[in-house]
């Protein structure tokens, strides 16, 4: 006599109880899973990605917006701030080194980020082909930038004015394609590197092309005007050459002090550089005491945690998740008691079959196994489909956020907590059998009979 074949045949023999029961238990076992699953995941990022970073600086606003978009390149900016300002915070003797990033302009929905070679060092990058850029306009892309938009080493392209696809496209200057990285699972993976004099120079440009475009607009303007003056102008040219050739010492230091003026607009030219953030690393942990409350008390700048913007983050997370995992617990139970009325029902239908077992020889141990075992077959079925719903919950997530932030969310493989999940989820199979179980054991051969 086969037991388990006996078992099965009993919970699909009413599809509907059973059908309800799993349902039930899928769903719970399905949010349960991706709750864990998502919780894992987006904590192995942000504490992957805020490594080798102890504070960042950036225009006043919201800490935790500041961190999003300077870290995890998921946010929009609060502003800029003044490369002056955060050059002179640099020489604070508690900072070991400061990454200025700069950025403003995409490609295909990546962001073009301006930096210095240390930022992909931080991150550990290695090159899986080509080499790091090494001047303005000269770029490389992390390994789904590369993946996503098709660029290889060699390649040129041209950027678009803002964060997201659709902006105006600089078209008069072309970014080249110099190296590749290789797949790192870090935010790298999602940019286009590249020199921060490229983000000036781009900026730079567009500024100008806009000012030669007002200028010959108040030329046309003006233009009979600029006939009256050009005689006196010109008149006023030749007395000067003339002074200056009866002074030829005094044009020297005219020449000369001419050239300090130069170097003073040059001064005050790169004192008007802005960037977007500075992501900081402390010499020791004073720097965590002592230059956050400084920085955003003396300075226009804001300086935020990630650790403690991020810890903040998880408290707000955690209490949606357990709130989540608490219904999800409360509809497992409730598959539970659905599994146990299904099953003493079916029972007390099967009274007459259970005798009849008895009298072919079935012992009582055989019929309380196949009672445990029908629990059980429910309790493994309902797991299994809420790990195949999980996994489809984590796809959707994947492809809307792949669509939105290129961030790829298709890790999904075994976790702990999906064990300890099984552990429960076979209790509650094995304790909705228990009673109908006691029932078989204790089942009245003759009196079962009799009563048929």
């Amino acid at each position: 006599m086969n037991i388990f074949r006996l078992s099965i045949k009993n919970v699909t023999a009413k599809p509907l109880s059973t059908g309800l029961s799993l349902l039930l238990l899928s769903l719970g076992v399905g949010l349960i899973s991706l709750m864990l699953h998502i919780d894992k995941h987006l904590k192995e990022q942000m504490n992957s990605n805020i490594r080798g970073i102890d504070m960042v600086v950036g225009a006043k606003g919201s800490p935790l917006q500041l961190i999003l978009s300077a870290v995890f390149q998921v946010d929009v900016p609060t502003g800029n701030i003044q490369l002056s300002e955060a050059n002179t915070l640099l020489k604070n003797r508690l900072i070991d080194y400061g990454i200025p990033l700069s950025y403003g302009d995409s490609y295909s929905g990546f962001r073009i980020v301006g930096t210095d070679k240390r930022y992909p060092e931080n991150y550990s990058m290695n090159l899986a082909e080509g080499k790091l850029w090494g001047k303005s306009m000269e770029v490389t892309i992390g390994a789904a930038v590369a993946r996503k938009t098709g660029l290889k080493v060699g390649d040129t392209f041209h950027g678009s004015h803002g964060l997201m696809e659709g902006g105006h496209v600089h078209d008069d200057q072309a970014y080249v394609v110099k190296g590749v990285f290789e797949a790192s699972g870090s935010v790298v993976d999602q940019l286009i590197l590249t020199d921060i004099q490229s983000v000036w120079d781009i900026h730079e440009s567009h500024e100008h092309d806009e000012g030669e475009h007002e200028e010959v607009h108040s030329e046309d303007i003006g233009e009979d005007h600029h006939d009256h003056t050009v005689a006196s102008v010109e008149h006023a040219e030749g007395d000067e050459a003339a002074h200056v050739h009866d002074h030829g010492h005094g044009h020297e230091e005219e020449v000369g002090h001419h050239h300090h003026e130069e170097e003073g607009e040059h001064h005050h030219h790169e004192e008007d550089r802005e960037i977007t953030a500075l992501l900081v690393k402390f010499k020791n942990p004073l720097g965590l005491v002592q230059l956050p409350r400084m920085v955003n008390e003396n300075t226009n700048m804001q300086a935020a945690l990630p650790n403690y913007e991020l810890t903040k983050l998880f408290s707000l997370m955690g209490i949606a998740t357990t709130s989540l995992n608490m219904v999800a617990l409360i509809v497992i139970l409730v598959s539970g008691i659905s599994v146990f009325i299904s099953l003493y029902l079916g029972l007390r239908e099967r009274t007459y079959e259970m005798a009849l077992l008895r009298t072919y020889g079935a012992s009582r141990f055989q019929l309380l196994g196949m009672m445990f075992q029908e629990g059980l077959l429910i309790a493994i079925s309902g797991f299994v489909i809420g790990l195949i719903f999980s996994r489809l919950g984590l796809l959707l997530m994947s492809v809307l956020l792949k669509s939105e932030y290129h961030y790829d969310f298709l890790e999904a493989g075994p976790i702990l907590g999906e064990g300890y999940l099984f552990i429960v989820t076979l209790a509650i199979g094995f304790l909705s059998a228990l009673i109908p179980a006691i029932s078989v054991y204790r089942i009245d051969i003759s009196k079962s009979l009799s009563d048929a």
